[in-house]
């Protein structure tokens, strides 16, 4: 079973078994996680927070794992 955060930045795939990736992953979710518990105060600040976090991760993600830049 995964939390919120798990589910949204979908820690399960990782094809290359990339250890940075696993590491930004687990703390784009940590984050997206922690928000939860605000939602009570303000969702749409909470929703609007979790998926920044879940798009820097993508971004992130792809940084980590493209071919470097030919100069």
């Amino acid at each position: 079973m995964f939390t919120l955060g798990e589910e949204r930045v979908r820690v399960a795939f990782n094809p290359s078994a990339d250890s940075d990736v696993d590491r930004l992953k687990q703390k784009a979710a940590e984050l997206i996680d922690m928000c939860e518990k605000f939602k009570s105060g303000e969702p749409r600040l909470v929703a609007l927070a979790q998926t920044a976090f879940e798009e820097g991760c993508m971004w992130a993600v792809k940084a980590a794992t493209g071919a470097p830049n030919a100069k």
